[in-house]
């Protein structure tokens, strides 16, 4: 297994933050191993909406900095890009504090576009995975994630932060073709990942976000970093920091049917290398449906009548139209000042979900998943 490297943080202090991450670094040979003088080096944090950092859905802009002091103290050119879910990204910049780093580090933000088909892999199962020019224009690419639950996926992680690559509307598309299967959309993450090959994974978990994330979920705080060259051993490593089985992540299933997994590597064997602060035991995970055991030609009944739902509150509800503007299958309409899914044509991505600032859309769960409950 490729080393994962973990350091504790206590906190957001910026000088705390660098020296964390300068020791988490230097445990995988140093900032030097991975970048060199002259190169082309881009940043791609979390930036998956307007967020003020201490609402813990974004990464955190020291952990950000951090990343980026390294890079220029070994004489690297540095960007930071990302392609925000809905919001503007001058929004999402000054929001999340990434202006402020960049006008302290005198780096560029750039928002990315102009998607580009990647070369074929010999590895990916989807033969088309068109991502932004600015990944093929980077010598280098750093991801810096958040580490936070999924309504969808369980998890976000290093692997997840890449499909960040994908251009805004892509990723609507990219839900529309592959979500209606967890484990469909799990390989195309791997391969979105695969094709932008990072060469190093930060991941910010002084804070993470517990609950129904990746927005509307319960800040925590867990206090560490982590950091490697592979960013499947560094989610498994997450995990079990975090006493969650692999089985049920998604992205473990399909790296691990991939061979990106080693055959051998067991949880226990892990978890006896791990030791991180007691705050992460008891750490609350969404509840997932199956969403891949039914026969084909019976998903449109199994979404509509098996798996759990999305469900607007209309108490809560401000009419604001961001899940509308989100829905791959524009599942979701405007009637008066609240909004109405029609289930029908709803894929159960939960991208509305995701994007809604006040926690208005819950979950009716499935017979799928109320039968687990009792049994387990």
């Amino acid at each position: 297994m490729e080393q994962v490297a973990i350091r504790t943080c206590a906190s957001y202090d910026p000088e705390l933050v660098y020296e964390e991450v300068k020791a988490l670094i230097d445990e995988l040979g140093g900032m030097g191993e991975f970048v060199k003088r002259g190169e082309r080096v881009l940043i791609k944090p979390n930036l998956l909406s307007a967020h003020e950092p201490s609402k813990h859905i974004t990464t955190h802009p020291h952990v950000v900095m951090a990343v980026a002091r390294l890079c220029q103290e070994r004489g690297a050119t540095v960007v930071i890009g990302d392609s925000p879910a809905i919001d503007s990204f001058q929004k999402v910049a000054k929001k999340t504090g990434m202006e402020a780093v960049s006008q302290e580090l005198g780096i560029p933000l750039v928002e990315f576009s102009n998607p580009r088909p990647a070369p074929n892999g010999e590895r990916r199962v989807f033969k088309r995975i068109e991502i932004a020019s600015q990944i093929f224009d980077a010598d280098k690419i750093i991801s810096v994630a958040k580490l936070k639950t999924h309504s969808q996926m369980l998890m976000t992680l290093g692997v997840k932060n890449n499909f960040g690559t994908v251009v805004k509307q892509r990723k609507a598309e990219w839900h529309s073709t592959a979500g209606t299967s967890r484990d469909l959309f799990a390989s195309l993450l791997i391969d979105i990942y695969l094709t932008v090959n990072p060469v190093l994974t930060v991941l910010d978990g002084i804070w993470g976000m517990e609950g129904m994330g990746p927005t509307n979920g319960s800040p925590v705080f867990l206090g560490f970093l982590m950091a490697s060259r592979d960013a499947v051993a560094l989610d498994l490593c997450c995990l079990t920091a975090l006493g969650i089985s692999w089985k049920l992540f998604p992205v473990y299933r399909q790296a691990k049917i991939r061979g990106l997994v080693e055959p051998n590597l067991s949880y226990k064997e892990l978890y006896t290398r791990i030791s991180l602060c007691s705050a992460t035991k008891g750490f609350k995970i969404p509840k997932l449906d199956s969403m891949s055991v039914i026969p084909k030609g019976l998903e449109a009944i199994s979404r509509r009548y098996l798996v759990s739902k999305p469900v607007i509150i209309d108490s809560i509800c401000k009419g604001c139209e961001r899940c509308l503007t989100i829905c791959p299958q524009k599942a979701i309409r405007k009637q008066g000042n609240k909004m109405r899914i029609d289930y029908d044509n709803c894929i159960r991505c939960y991208c509305c979900q995701e994007v809604c600032d006040f926690d208005a859309i819950t979950f009716k769960k499935g017979f799928f998943l109320k039968v687990t409950e009792k049994i387990f």
